[in-house]
């Protein structure tokens, strides 16, 4: 199964209030993509100057993903590239539990990561972090209890 890579850079123009009362425009430019996983969608944008700050779903990634196991998970390709703090993350997760959606945070990542820096590839391949892991749950069968589990046989 093929998927294609969404990836983009785009800048997104706001006005903000000047300490005169007049408006000026400011430009945040961000690299852009999306990570998948079973049934999550990540949406990823990457601020190239940044302090090592990430927002998932507009809260610090320490307070969304609860364990250390799913942290380590989202932040994976971040270490293995050692630039913890030289980015900053926005990601909106949708879909799917917190593995998933962690799984899928990973993938963006490493696909921003990608779209900033194509020398990064030869590091991040070889992890596996570039690769889209399409396995989903199977769907169940009529006449058995869940994908392959049948009833249980009696003699009598």
């Amino acid at each position: 199964m093929m998927t294609k890579a969404t990836t983009k850079t785009e800048s997104v123009e706001v006005e903000e209030l000047t300490d005169d009362g007049k408006k000026k425009r400011v430009r945040h430019s961000y690299l852009y993509a999306v990570g998948r996983r079973k049934t999550s969608v990540a949406r990823v944008r990457l601020f190239k100057k940044g302090e090592g700050k990430i927002l998932v779903n507009g809260k610090a990634l320490n307070e969304y993903f609860p364990t250390l196991e799913l942290r380590n998970i989202a932040k994976a390709p971040l270490e293995t590239i050692n630039r913890l703090k030289e980015f900053d993350f926005s990601v909106k997760v949708a879909g799917g539990g917190m593995h998933g959606q962690a799984e899928a945070m990973r993938h963006g990542v490493a696909r921003a990561l990608l779209v900033f820096d194509k020398d990064l590839r030869t590091i991040l391949k070889p992890e596996g972090f570039l690769k889209r892991d399409a396995r989903r749950k199977e769907r169940k069968k009529p006449g058995l209890k869940r994908a392959r589990r049948a009833p249980q046989w009696s003699k009598r």
